[in-house]
């Protein structure tokens, strides 16, 4: 496993981002882990986010598109410190963009936030967390109301690795229906294989009980 992807484990739970315990998803499925973005709060914490974020694309994606585009909310903040980070660290000067849950029609109008979009652009989509693939139904519409935009992928913080709408994952599911590449910086297995019966800050995270309730979890909901 990549170094970045054992640190961005660790940052996650110093961050409050990744728990375990009990918890119910927006798609209502009860699960012993939780990914909430929501506790990046600090600009240091949201610049090492960016810079996580930037090394998964480059391993990814490289460097042929020139838009990010973060789907309102979480994925404002996102768009902003990756496209910064991209900058810093590789020297990509790739243009931010997110839309509006509402149409503005005073000063700057319109559905979008920072860059306008333009025939012969190539974006790529940055988002949080991906569980059934619903929020990709409502970007890609967007996107393709701007004009000739292509949309080459998408790049989440952590794939849950579950199904879907249907028997596939959400991000096989993603790629299937709109041609999309999916990548994420790390896995639930990637997480799963690091922390079980390791100790971090003198806890083990991922203990044998533990470990039984995420097996029972994918049991009903992982992919087949």
């Amino acid at each position: 496993m990549e170094q970045y992807k054992k640190e961005f484990i660790e940052f996650m739970l110093e961050c409050g981002v990744l728990t375990f315990g009990d918890f119910t998803t927006k798609s209502g499925r009860k699960t012993p882990f939780f990914v909430n973005t929501g506790n990046y709060k600090t600009g240091s914490q949201l610049r090492q986010l960016g810079e996580f974020y930037a090394h998964a694309i480059k391993e990814n994606f490289g460097t042929d598109f020139n838009i990010l585009f973060g789907p309102a909310y979480k994925g404002i903040p996102l768009s902003v410190t990756t496209a910064i980070s991209l900058s810093s660290l590789y020297n990509m000067d790739v243009a931010y963009c997110s839309n509006r849950k509402e149409v503005k029609d005073h000063g700057d109008t319109g559905i979008l936030l920072g860059s306008k979009l333009k025939d012969g652009d190539k974006v790529l989509i940055i988002e949080d967390v991906t569980t059934a693939g619903t929020s990709i139904g409502e970007t890609m519409p967007i996107l393709a109301a701007q004009g000739n935009v292509k949309a080459i992928g998408l790049i989440i913080s952590v794939d849950r690795m579950e199904r879907g709408q249907g028997t596939k994952s959400a991000l096989t599911e993603i790629n299937e229906n709109y041609g999309l590449k999916t990548a994420a910086i790390v896995t639930m297995g990637e997480v799963i294989e690091y922390l079980y019966n390791r100790e971090v800050n003198g806890k083990i995270v991922i203990d044998e009980e533990m470990n039984s309730r995420i097996n029972a979890y994918y049991d009903e909901y992982g992919v087949k």
